[in-house]
């Protein structure tokens, strides 16, 4: 999100505030915290098995988001990359404010979008290659089955639950 909006800020100001220095894991793949962290400045990772999935810089940033609508362990790790001063919540918010609800979800699907931008230009190259048949070809229409919705397995979450946390 470029910009946190004003009634979030107001109900975010009050929450405590967690100061962890560079180089510090605030949440772990496989733990269950119960809170959600809104990055208010620094800079921090996601990372999964060892790989850097996504670098965070943005205030407004909200990570322990999936974990609490999921009712499941963090899916990967989220590390400092300096220090960074976050806004922490109890999971449990997510429930009792709508307006903080929302804006999640509107991260989600900003998500979402961007995913789905990254398919259709992956789909592009593939087709640029004809490498359909290829394995990169087969992972790709693995995530168009997922973010479509189309996939074999209807009940199971796949693979892009890990892009958060």
């Amino acid at each position: 999100m470029p910009v946190i909006p004003s009634a979030v800020l107001q109900r975010i100001a009050t929450l405590p505030i967690a100061i962890h220095e560079a180089d510090e894991i605030v949440f772990a793949a496989g733990t269950t915290t119960g809170r959600l962290l809104i990055l208010m400045k620094g800079a921090v990772t996601i990372e999964k098995e060892g790989t850097e999935i996504a670098k965070v810089t943005e205030p407004g940033a909200v990570f322990g988001e999936l974990s609490a609508l999921l009712n499941q362990p963090h899916t990967a790790d989220v590390r400092t990359r300096e220090a960074s001063e976050f806004r922490v919540a109890r999971a449990e918010l997510l429930e009792e404010d709508s307006v903080i609800l929302l804006y999640v979800a509107a991260i989600l699907a900003q998500r979402l979008n961007h995913a789905n931008q990254a398919l259709i230009e992956l789909k592009g190259e593939i087709k640029l290659h004809n490498i359909i048949g290829k394995t990169i070809g087969k992972a790709v229409k693995k995530m168009e089955e997922l973010l479509t919705g189309a996939s074999a397995q209807p009940n199971k979450v796949g693979p892009l639950k890990t892009l958060g946390c």
